[in-house]
């Protein structure tokens, strides 16, 4: 495996950033840790990239403990935090240059630049003064430092931060080609991230991991705890026409000529719809199970009060 958290808890004073927290990630995944401001998600990072101890338990990279270890585990991670440090009167390959001498990579230091910059797409801009730079381009440049001594995990603190929507896409990208030989784990507060780069997900609330699975297990799970169906007809109908099916407790017009129609138990409600359909004469264009949007799963986990 590339990252294993074992019962890591970090305090400031009385207050607990991270509580007894533990996950794996293997090689070749990107996983997503999600968290509202607050919950933990940074502290983590740090930890994992050697700049904060754990209160107690033990992070490995690769094999090397971070904490018993920290110097080859930090050889073995790219880390970008969620504020890029860079120097903006710095060129694009002077700063990348520099950066590879403090990786101490001497005569690999050429290759490594050119590798890092046309990884990242940047042979256009790297001759030009990082302060001339977009912001995508400057988080393509935090990347490339990031990748220049080639580690085998990527840690990435809001990567996407402050892009706009051709930036996002573009980072997103490169995360996900990145991430096919690498392990990469990530914090994010935008669901569609996760949804377009994450092989899983880790919600964190209050330093407590409250949900890890992939993203569409994660939505699975929470979808089972109502039974629910979405179905959508070709002609007007009134939901009026559902208390005729008594499996069903709630019917709510959802979209036009669209319902959201809960069960008062585990049955599952989609024959009874179809035969209700039949007898009044109505087509049913769509008839699914309902699967809750991981927006909405991430506002019900980390709430105030839930958990």
């Amino acid at each position: 495996m590339s990252i294993k958290v074992a019962n890591v808890s970090k305090h400031y004073g009385a207050q607990a950033a991270l509580d007894h927290v533990s996950f794996e990630v293997e090689r070749g995944q990107v996983v997503g840790l999600l968290g509202p401001n607050g919950a933990g998600k940074s502290t983590m990072m740090k930890i994992l990239a050697g700049f904060i101890p754990p209160s107690s338990g033990e992070a490995f990279i690769g094999s090397f403990s971070v904490a018993a270890q920290p110097l080859q585990a930090r050889k073995s991670v790219g880390y970008l935090p969620e504020h890029n440090p860079l120097y903006t009167d710095m060129y694009v390959s002077e700063f990348l240059a520099f950066v590879a001498g403090i990786y101490g990579l001497k005569k690999k230091s050429r290759d490594a630049v050119s590798n890092a910059v046309e990884v990242t797409g940047l042979s256009r801009e790297a001759h030009k003064k990082i302060g001339q730079l977009s912001k995508g381009y400057r988080q393509r440049v935090g990347l490339a430092q990031a990748l220049l001594h080639n580690p085998d995990v990527l840690i990435l603190d809001e990567p996407t931060a402050g892009l706009d929507p051709n930036q996002l896409s573009e980072i997103r990208q490169l995360i996900v080609r990145v991430g096919r030989e690498k392990t990469v784990i990530l914090s994010t507060h935008i669901m569609q991230e996760v949804e377009a780069m994450c092989d899983r997900v880790i919600i964190i609330k209050e330093g407590k991991i409250v949900a890890h699975d992939t993203p569409r297990r994660v939505r699975q799970q929470a979808s089972e705890v109502v039974n629910a169906v979405e179905v959508e007809f070709m002609e007007e109908v009134s939901k009026a026409i559902f208390a005729q099916v008594d499996s069903v407790a709630r019917a709510e017009e959802i979209a036009p000529r669209t319902f959201l129609l809960t069960a008062r138990g585990a049955e599952d409600i989609r024959p009874a719809v179809f035969q209700l359909s039949v007898k009044e004469n109505i087509t049913i264009l769509k008839i699914q199970r309902h699967e809750k949007p991981l927006e909405e799963i991430f506002r019900d986990l980390t709430a105030e009060g839930c958990g």
